[in-house]
């Protein structure tokens, strides 16, 4: 994982661990951390004025090509969650991001990597980024 001194921009997200996310023992199921880094990922994008369906609507598709977490501490039940997501590079068509998830008490509960790919709608196979995307990326 990158070192997150290394980042672009970073953006940040709550959401609570709701009941129907855990186990018989309150613990926030594994499988559950992907899609909150996905919420933390949308929503720091959003916050750059950059969305999916305005990207989609340019045909251009951003799906994951890499992920990776590192589980610490678990979430419970009921947790007021905080991901923070870091954008860390754009190279060529490839964009990286890192993720901190921390607990109300500001316990480090995860960590995670993902790397997306821009690709043209029409045929799914790697494109530039938009030229809209990498000039909200050079303002920041």
């Amino acid at each position: 994982m990158t070192k997150i001194s290394d980042f672009l921009f970073k953006g940040s997200t709550q959401l609570r661990v709701r009941y129907g996310e855990t186990d018989q023992m309150g613990y926030c199921y594994y499988g559950n951390y992907a899609q909150y880094f996905e919420v933390g990922r949308v929503e720091a994008l959003r916050s750059i004025g950059v969305s999916y369906k305005n990207l989609e609507s340019q045909g251009v598709m951003l799906p994951v090509s890499e992920y990776s977490v590192k589980y610490f501490l678990p979430a419970l039940y009921d947790d007021e969650l905080t991901i923070t997501t870091y954008v860390t590079k754009l190279e060529g068509a490839r964009l990286y991001f890192d993720y901190e998830i921390h607990n109300e008490s500001d316990k480090l509960l995860a960590k995670a990597n993902t790397t997306l790919v821009f690709v043209k709608k029409s045929n799914m196979r790697p494109t530039s980024p938009p030229d809209s995307f990498k000039e909200l990326l050079s303002k920041l």
